[in-house]
Order: C-alpha cells, then sequence, then structure tokens
C-alpha cells in the first residue's frame, strides 16, 4: 500500500536532481578554444611550439613580410602571409592551425592569391597549414610562447645562448700578426674562449672553428674538430701566436678556397660565416677575395679594433676596406672597437647578429647570385606599343631580384640588323635605378638579326661576368632572324650561359629551341600577343631558382 507514494516521492526528488543541475534545460559546456591573435610579420620559427592555432590580423598582404616556399613552408616565413598564399585566409584575416615538420631540401617559390612566395635552398624546419577549425576534442594552447630573440646573461656567468635559433657553420679569422702584440694576442683568444662559450656549440646548433692569419692562414680548429664549448675554449687556449703581416685577404681566399669543405665539417644546410678580427688595418686587399667569397654564400663580419687614426689612414692599403668586404654597409656586419680592452663588449652583440640566420640571406641565393642580359627585339615588326609592353616584362622579372654590384646585376642589348648596349652590368646598382634605365629604353626598328646580337652579347655583357655569377641570357624576339642563330647560341651555351627564348607571334619555333639551353621545354617560351609575356614571369623565376638550388655549393 506505501509503494506508490514512495515511488512518486523519488520520482519528485529525481526531477528536482535533474533540474539543479541543468537549469534552463542547457548541456554541460566544453570548453571554449581561445585564439591567440597576431600579428602579420610573426615568423612560424619564432613560436615555440610545435603545432597551435592563430589568428591572422586583417591587410597582411600589404605588410609585404616574406614567405619562403609552396605548400610547405620554410619557418622563417610569415604565418598569416604563408596563409593568404595558401588560400587558407583572405587579405581580411583569420583563423588558421600551424604544424611544424622536419625541414626540406628546396623550397619553391610561386604566385598565388596576389602573393609572391620565395625560392630558400635548405632550412632547418618547415610548417604546413590547414583551416582554423579544430578537431572535435582538440584544444590548441591559447597562449603562445616565443623563442627568446636575444641572449640576456650576466658578465659573471653568461648562460649558452639558445641554439636552437643558431645552426651556422662559423668560422674565426683571428689576428695573429707581430703588430698585436702577445698580450692583446691573449685578450683575443679569451674573447674567442667567452664566444664559444656563451654561443653554446653543438652538432644541433652552432659549430666553430678558428683560422689564425698572419703572412699566410693557418688552420687551428676545424669545423669538426670539437662539438661542445668547453673542448674549442680548451683548444684556443692552446693556440701560439705565429707572426707576420695581416694578409687578411689571402686568409678570406684560403677560407673560401678550402675551409668550408665537406671534409672540413661543413654541413651544407647551416649558413656559413666568417667573423674577422683585425688589430689595425690589413696588409693586403679585401675586395676581390671578399666578393668571391660572398658569392659562395659566405657571411662575412669583420670586428675592427683600434682602428687607424687621421695620421695612420695613409698607410692603409685598401681604403673603406670593411665597406668593400661586407655584403650590406648597414653596420649589421661590422663592429669597430676602440680598444682590446674593450673587446669583452662586444662578445653578446656579435654572437646575436652571427645567430640572427634571418639576417644572413644576403649571402648567395638564387635572387642575388646572378649576371642577368636581356637581348631585346628592336626590329620594325615589334612596334612602338609592343615594345613598351616587353620592356614591362623585363621589369617584371628584374623586380623579383635582389640588385646591387655585389648581388644580381642587369645588362640589357637592343637588337635589330644592328646592335646597341642600352646599358651593362654593374651600370645601375639599385632597383629603382635599373627600373628607371629599363623604362627610358628607346625603341630603335630595323631589321632582325637574333644570332649576331647573341654574340654582342657574350662579347659586350658576359666577357665582364663576374666569376662566381651565373650568366643568364634572355632572349625576346617576335621573328624569325634573317641571320643563324645557331653557332651563336651554341657558343653561348659552351661558356656557361644559361639560355631562354622567348617567342612571340611570327617568331620560329626552332630558331626558339636552338637558341634556349636543354632541356627545351623549361628554356623556351611562346606566346601568339604581346600581351601575354607576363604570364611567364613566375615560370622564369622559378626554374632560374630551381637550377639554382638543385647545384651543389657550401
Amino acid at each position: 500500500m506505501i509503494r506508490a507514494p514512495v515511488i512518486a516521492i523519488g520520482l519528485a526528488l529525481l526531477v528536482s536532481c535533474v533540474c539543479l543541475a541543468k537549469p534552463n534545460g542547457s548541456k554541460n559546456k566544453k570548453p571554449k578554444q581561445v585564439v591567440p591573435a597576431i600579428e602579420c610579420d610573426v615568423r612560424a620559427g619564432k613560436v615555440n611550439l610545435p603545432e597551435f592555432i592563430v589568428k591572422c590580423p586583417s591587410h597582411c598582404k600589404e605588410s609585404k613580410q616574406q614567405v619562403y616556399g609552396t605548400g610547405v613552408f620554410a619557418s622563417i616565413s610569415s604565418i598569416c602571409n604563408a596563409a593568404i598564399h595558401n588560400g587558407i585566409i583572405t587579405n581580411s584575416g583569420g583563423k588558421v592551425i600551424v604544424k611544424k615538420m622536419p625541414g626540406q631540401n628546396v623550397y619553391k617559390g610561386s604566385n598565388s592569391n596576389g602573393l609572391r612566395s620565395l625560392s630558400l635552398p635548405k632550412w632547418r624546419e618547415s610548417f604546413v597549414l590547414s583551416v582554423g577549425k579544430p578537431k572535435k576534442g582538440v584544444i590548441y594552447p591559447s597562449t603562445l610562447f616565443f623563442t627568446p630573440s636575444r641572449p640576456t646573461y650576466v658578465k659573471t656567468n653568461p648562460p649558452p645562448f639558445p641554439t636552437a635559433d643558431c645552426k651556422v657553420d662559423l668560422a674565426f679569422l683571428m689576428d695573429g700578426s707581430w703588430s698585436i702584440g702577445k698580450r692583446r694576442f691573449k685578450i683575443q683568444k679569451d674573447f674567442l674562449a667567452e664566444v664559444a662559450q656563451v654561443i653554446n656549440l653543438g652538432v644541433a646548433g652552432p659549430m666553430m672553428g678558428v683560422i689564425q692569419y698572419g703572412d699566410d692562414p693557418v688552420t687551428e680548429i676545424s669545423l669538426k674538430s670539437f662539438s661542445n664549448s668547453r673542448d674549442v675554449k680548451a683548444a684556443v687556449d692552446k693556440i701560439a701566436q705565429k707572426g707576420g703581416l695581416s694578409n687578411v685577404g689571402k686568409a678570406l681566399s684560403f677560407v673560401n678556397r678550402q675551409y668550408f669543405s665537406d671534409s672540413n665539417g661543413n654541413r651544407g644546410a647551416a649558413p656559413n660565416v666568417v667573423v674577422v678580427l683585425v688589430d689595425g688595418w690589413p696588409t693586403d686587399k679585401v675586395e676581390e677575395a671578399s666578393r668571391l667569397a660572398r658569392e659562395s654564400g659566405i657571411n662575412i663580419f669583420f670586428v675592427t679594433i683600434e682602428g687607424p687614426d687621421e695620421n695612420e689612414k695613409l698607410n692603409v692599403v685598401e681604403a673603406n676596406f670593411v665597406d668593400k668586404a661586407v655584403c650590406r654597409t648597414n653596420g649589421f656586419y661590422s663592429l669597430p672597437v676602440s680598444s682590446w680592452f674593450a673587446l669583452r663588449k662586444a662578445v653578446q652583440p656579435l654572437v646575436k647578429r652571427v645567430c640572427d640566420t634571418d639576417r644572413l640571406m644576403c649571402s648567395k641565393t638564387c635572387l642575388n647570385a646572378n649576371d642577368i642580359a636581356f637581348v631585346i627585339d628592336g626590329s620594325s615588326s615589334v612596334g612602338t606599343g609592343n615594345f613598351r609592353t616587353v620592356l614591362q616584362f623585363v621589369a617584371n622579372v628584374t623586380r623579383e631580384f635582389e640588385i646591387s654590384d655585389t648581388d644580381t646585376r642587369v645588362g640589357a642589348v637592343q637588337y635589330t640588323y644592328e646592335q646597341r648596349l642600352e646599358f651593362g652590368f654593374g651600370q645601375h646598382n639599385n632597383k629603382a635605378d635599373l627600373l628607371n634605365a629599363i623604362k627610358r629604353v628607346n625603341y630603335w626598328s630595323g631589321g632582325t638579326s637574333t644570332g649576331a646580337a647573341i654574340t654582342y652579347a657574350a662579347d659586350q655583357l658576359f666577357s665582364k661576368s663576374k666569376p662566381n655569377k651565373r650568366k643568364i641570357m634572355i632572349v625576346i624576339t617576335d621573328g624569325r632572324s634573317y641571320d643563324d642563330v645557331r653557332a651563336p647560341a651554341l657558343a653561348v651555351h659552351r661558356t656557361g650561359v644559361i639560355a631562354y627564348s622567348i617567342g612571340i607571334a611570327w617568331a620560329a619555333q626552332e630558331e626558339l629551341e636552338y637558341i634556349a639551353t636543354d632541356p627545351d621545354k623549361e628554356h623556351s617560351f611562346f606566346v601568339d600577343e604581346f600581351d601575354s609575356l607576363y604570364k611567364f614571369v613566375p615560370k622564369i623565376i622559378n626554374n632560374i631558382c630551381q637550377e639554382f638550388n638543385s647545384q651543389p655549393r657550401n
């Protein structure tokens, strides 16, 4: 008899419990994904997480932060601009998931979604992107952890520099000349020992070697001799002064020819860096040796101690030798030190610069390692309007390269029956001047002698090419040549010139193939109309970089 009331009371309690647990009938809420916002310039390598989600702001495309690669990006790329390039987000911004990957042997640049990415040789870390919608049950970190950008340490006990961002093959040229004296030579050794300690040497990070120079350079420590800071410090302590002159140019030539070799411990995927310590000034010339070293991919830093005063400058063998030796004269690659006793203060700024691998990009790349000659058809069939379109194409190709006397140089020849040198290699040593020079080229009008123009370009331009520069010729023509193109083309091919042929309208296909370097399909292009020339810009740049990146080099 009492069973029914008991059941009723139980049901009432159950209902009341349900109501208390779930007010208004709502369900238990899942933790909300907090998406940290980042700026356009944040690079994936600076975020110390294997996988994370971020929110990009709008208008990153206008920031022009660089991107390296296509699909898989080098970790020095802007996250947000890589996401735009990949089509994950638009220029209005949005959420994106970043996942780190091992480094690649090559990163191919491309034009995509209105944003140009660059090619790059090997890099230590990559990343891929996906739409910023986490999978069910996955919560990404709500806070980003950034790799520190600079070492922080006290003088008494400097901790090691973080090696994750500092994988470099580093060689010091130490001054062993008699002018330095025994006491200063000891200060120099103390400086090298402290650098070794601060930079925290190891096979996963920086490796360090030492060459002593005087009359002749001598390898004291190879890159593979020691893999930790303690052993390098002990080896530096044992170095004895050789004496002699301060032949820095001779030492740089030695480094370029012999030091950064596989047998000596060069790792290939790590940037090659040379730091030159100079007491006063060199006793030989450094410009040519430095240029050849830079064009082999070696980044050169100069630490000059107690440089010449006004009276001593007359004794300097080569004026402004530091500016002539480094790849940028913006002060990043040179550290003047007032006295030997102040040298220790240079440890921290030097280590910071050497480990800033993003800034070491002025060593040899596919965008700064060329002498490019444009051979432009100015015949009557082209016409004034179409000739301006050709010049715009030349400017668009040129704009992709890094232009200076130590980077890519551009020359141009216009031809009809005759030939005219419009400007030579190195005549315009910055991009703005070069683009203006292209714009000022006047249409000639006449016949079409492409073969003679190729020979002329070889004589007037490529005969003045610098050693170690990749020689590239781009021939643009709209018709059949009145002379033979095959023999002149073979002649320039034999000298190492990489030739591209671009034919428009009435150009002869067989002539384009004769002009082009093998394989023809990679170096020969044809369009029906001048207005379609722009399509070949990314193809040519991609091919130049792909060929460059496939070649063995430091």
